[in-house]
C-alpha cells in the first residue's frame, strides 16, 4: 500500500486509483471559483482530491462526487469519510450519463479523461481514467448543460491542444467561456494544460497564465500562492 498524500487539512489515499494525486487536479481544486455555490458536482472524481479541496474552500456547499470505476469510487468514498467534511461530500458509483435529470448544481467541476483517439495501454483501469472512450467531450458538455443551473459555472482542466475543439462544442450547447488560465510547467515552455470556466451567459473573458516552476525547478510564487492552503510544504 502506498503512503497517502497528506494535505494541510486532509489526506488522500490513492493506491487503488489508476490516476494518483497530481498537479492538474490540485490546480483545478485551488483555481475554481467556489463562491456562492451551494451544490457542487465533481465528475470523474478519481481519488476525490478535487471534491475535498472544494469542501475545504467552501464551508457551506454540499458536494457530490461521481466515478464509474469501482476502485476509484471505493477509495474516494473512504477518503471522503475520513475527511473533516464527511457530512457534506457524497460519492456515487455512477456515470455522468446516468445522473438523474432532476439533479441541478451551481458548480460542476471535472478533470476529465485526457486523450482522444490516442494509444491505449494494457491497463484497462488506467485507460478509463486517461482516455475519453467512456466520456467523450460531447458527452461531458451535454451532461454539464443538462445539470447546471441557469446561473451556474463549470470548471474543467484540459490539454492545451484540445481547448479550442472543446470550446466550439461547448458553445453549441450555450456554454460560454468566461475565464481561462493556461498552465506552463516550467518557465520558457509552452502551456501543457488549460483551466476553463464556463457559464450560460455571454460576457467578457478573463485570460491569464500560471507557471508552476522556474528554470531551476523551483516553484514560482504564483503557484505557491494558489496552493498555499493545501500543500504541507514545497
Amino acid at each position: 500500500m502506498s503512503t497517502p498524500f497528506r494535505f494541510k487539512q486532509f489526506s488522500v489515499a490513492h493506491d487503488r486509483c489508476a490516476m494518483k494525486v497530481n498537479t492538474d487536479g490540485v490546480l483545478l481544486g485551488a483555481w475554481t471559483d467556489v463562491s456562492d455555490a451551494q451544490r457542487i458536482l465533481d465528475i470523474g472524481t478519481g481519488t476525490g482530491v478535487i471534491a475535498l479541496m472544494l469542501a475545504q474552500r467552501n464551508p457551506h456547499a454540499a458536494i457530490t462526487a461521481i466515478d464509474i470505476d469501482r476502485d476509484a469510487y471505493d477509495q474516494s468514498n473512504e477518503n471522503a469519510l475520513a475527511s473533516p467534511w464527511a457530512h457534506r461530500v457524497s460519492v456515487l458509483h455512477t456515470s455522468l450519463q446516468d445522473m438523474p435529470d432532476g439533479a441541478r448544481y451551481d458548480l460542476i467541476v471535472s478533470n476529465p479523461p485526457y486523450f482522444i483517439n490516442d494509444y491505449t495501454s494494457d491497463d484497462a483501469q488506467r485507460n478509463v481514467a486517461r482516455h475519453s472512450t467512456n466520456l467523450s467531450y460531447d458527452e461531458l458538455i451535454a451532461g454539464i448543460a443538462r445539470l447546471l443551473v441557469s446561473n451556474g459555472r463549470a470548471s474543467i482542466i484540459l490539454p492545451y491542444f484540445n481547448v479550442e475543439q472543446f470550446l466550439i462544442h461547448a458553445a453549441e450547447k450555450a456554454l460560454y467561456l468566461i475565464r481561462r488560465t493556461d498552465v506552463i510547467a516550467v518557465h520558457g515552455r509552452d502551456p501543457y494544460v488549460t483551466m476553463l470556466c464556463l457559464s450560460r451567459s455571454h460576457g467578457s473573458t478573463h485570460r491569464d497564465t500560471i507557471t508552476i516552476q522556474n528554470e531551476s525547478g523551483v516553484y514560482t510564487d504564483e503557484y505557491r500562492y494558489l496552493t498555499q492552503d493545501f500543500y504541507l510544504k514545497f
